[in-house]
């Protein structure tokens, strides 16, 4: 089975495919990890995000980096947001993201393409999204409670700046795919919103069946 859970930034749509994956005794893949590894490749090598060529040449990371702490940064963040417009890029990581879906028994995978391009005839998808308000009030709870100084309003202005970049972008933009089902966790709680998803994938699965 293999399950899909696209979304912006802060939406929940982590949270819930990790406790899919489990619920389900799937693996995880958070595609996100791999635009942010490429992000701080180009970082640690003093490379343009902007420039395409600089952000390709950062493609070919070790594994090993997915385990990287520093990944989890804001500012990483925000590159990878740079990072994932350059169409070469996302062709370099393409074929990754395509395997881990189709391994024998399925997956999970959470991004921003993931029932539009990487696994289109996924079991089941969810579109996970919250106002720009609520997500950027957790980021920046997320951010302030590892020791960040950062205002609220600008985690705000990030948030919607990542918004803007990611529905634009040419190539796989954020966008809910035709098939899936919308859950709006901005009212709900974590349990609740893990609940409501475990029900939609399985009438999802069900109505396949």
């Amino acid at each position: 089975m293999i399950i899909a859970v696209d979304g912006p930034a802060a939406s929940g749509k982590g949270t819930i495919a990790r406790a899919l994956a489990r619920h389900y005794g799937l693996p995880h893949l958070d595609t996100g990890l791999l635009y942010r590894a490429v992000a701080l490749t180009v970082e640690r090598l003093e490379l343009d995000p902007a420039r395409e060529a600089d952000a390709v040449a950062a493609c070919d990371f070790d594994e090993s980096l997915l385990a990287d702490p520093a990944l989890r940064s804001d500012a990483v963040g925000q590159r990878a947001s740079i990072v994932s417009a350059h169409p070469l890029v996302r062709a370099a990581l393409l074929q990754r993201q395509k395997r881990f879906a189709r391994q024998p028994g399925g997956a999970v995978l959470d991004g921003r393409d993931i029932g539009t391009v990487i696994a289109p005839d996924a079991d089941a998808k969810l579109f996970v999204k919250a106002s720009a308000h609520v997500r950027a009030t957790r980021r920046h709870k997320e951010l302030t409670g590892h020791g960040a100084d950062v205002a609220f309003d600008q985690v705000l202005a990030d948030i919607r700046a990542r918004d803007a970049r990611d529905s634009a972008r040419s190539v796989a933009p954020l966008t809910m795919a035709a098939d899936a089902a919308l859950l709006d966790t901005s009212a709900l709680t974590i349990e609740a919103s893990v609940a409501r998803a475990i029900a939609l994938v399985d009438a999802r699965v069900a109505g396949r069946g």
